[in-house]
């Protein structure tokens, strides 16, 4: 394992040169500090024993974090080539490394110590399954990754079966954490069924609908997002809320439109991430909110495609629920761009924001107090791209709940809660 320090300006051209040379290793920026230790007045001996003990360095506790990142480096090799996935993998790796590296650089200069370790994953099961039996691992204070859910799967399987009691970061993938079942796994990305639990609680809190019509595409797909959102409606409006769920076939409403209300909101919930399904079912309930008001709730992912036109979302009035939204007009998020462009010579992406928000928060819990770890209700953090509000979930671990309600307006979203 190679140590990898500060690292000197980089050009977009050396980036991958940079990707070479810091995988399976260990970047290290401890910082010893001396400290004078509080002295008795009254006598020269005491006088004595404080220089002496001003002359010793104190020892600084140094916090071992442990990166499991897909870099795919044996694509590097002689003979082998990334593919557009494995590039983009570990293009994500690389840029959350480096977002998670400048945090822990801000960090030192409060007097934190940290030894950050970086192992390639190498997107496989069975690679991450082997890192678990890594001594330099094991000893960790805290692990972040491995990123895809299956690795993270095997990972935390071997930890756990040993026995071993390592905090493990969850730190990019918002799959459900019983997916995982480790007590010790921290869920940074908010579930699917926040999202819907919360779209849920907006619904009953600002419309309380007589009926909620919830149009499914006929994929199983859809039920991740219909099961808590139904559980959410059925608890809030205690049962005063009626379900309305049919499947669409070809776009046809026509089913829907004696139940509607010419006078009320129509609620709509669309769980599907199908683009045919949406292309067609949007088309036709735009056709519907001519003659009833129309309000619509769809899908987290929908605010990452761009099939999805603003103009009609925006005559539907459609809300959809994030986690992350990069506000760049944000003094804060100014800075960071500087201050990244300045070391790496390239404009931050979203997984670069990740990183960065992600290495201040436990960054910060590790440097003031490691056993926080285990209290992390207690530490809200809000970031550059995301807020974490942490629930603790028994045999499941930490989780972060947040979620923000989004509605467009003037072709763009817009929070609203």
């Amino acid at each position: 394992m190679t140590s990898v320090r500060n690292h000197r300006p980089l050009s977009s051209g050396n980036k991958w040169l940079l990707l070479a040379g810091i995988v399976a290793l260990a970047a290290c920026s401890p910082k010893v500090r001396t400290v004078s230790a509080p002295a008795k007045t009254g006598t020269s001996e005491t006088k004595k024993d404080a220089v002496k003990a001003a002359e010793k360095p104190a020892i600084v506790r140094v916090t071992t974090i442990s990166l499991l990142l897909p870099f795919t480096l044996d694509d590097l090799n002689a003979g082998a080539q990334y593919t557009p996935a494995t590039l983009s993998r570990a293009n994500l790796s690389l840029d959350y490394y480096q977002g998670f590296k400048l945090a822990l650089d801000s960090l030192t200069a409060k007097g934190y110590n940290y030894k950050l370790q970086v192992f390639d994953t190498k997107d496989a099961p069975s690679t991450a399954s082997n890192l678990a039996y890594t001594p330099a691992i094991r000893t960790s204070d805290l692990v972040v990754g491995p990123v895809f859910p299956d690795d993270l799967q095997a990972f935390t399987g071997v930890l756990s079966g040993s026995g071993k009691m390592i905090t493990t970061v969850s730190p990019l993938s918002p799959a459900a954490p019983a997916t995982v079942k480790d007590q010790f796994l921290v869920t940074v990305a908010t579930p699917l069924e926040y999202h819907a639990w919360s779209a849920a609680q907006y619904i009953n809190d600002h419309y309380k609908p007589k009926k909620v019509f919830i149009l499914k595409s006929g994929y199983s797909e859809d039920n991740k997002y219909i099961t808590p959102f139904k559980k959410g409606i059925d608890s809030l409006s205690k049962r005063k809320t009626k379900i309305v769920a049919p499947t669409i076939v070809r776009g046809r409403l026509d089913e829907l439109v004696p139940q509607l209300s010419t006078t009320e909101e129509n609620v709509f919930v669309i769980p599907s991430t199908n683009q045919q399904f949406l292309t067609v079912t949007l088309h036709s309930l735009d056709s519907l909110a001519k003659r009833y008001p129309v309000t619509l709730f769809g899908h987290p992912s929908w605010a990452k495609v761009s099939y999805l036109k603003p103009d009609l979302l925006q005559r539907l009035k459609t809300h959809i629920t994030t986690t992350d939204r990069v506000d760049y007009k944000s003094p804060q998020i100014l800075a960071f761009i500087r201050t990244y462009r300045k070391f790496y010579r390239t404009e931050p992406t979203h997984y670069a924001m990740m990183g960065f928000d992600e290495g201040m928060y436990f960054g910060t819990v590790l440097g003031e107090n490691p056993d926080d770890l285990k209290k992390l209700d207690k530490k809200d953090f809000t970031g550059l791209l995301n807020k974490y509000r942490f629930i603790k979930k028994p045999g499941l671990g930490w989780i972060n709940t947040h979620v923000n309600v989004l509605q467009y307006n003037n072709f763009e979203l817009k929070k609203v809660e």
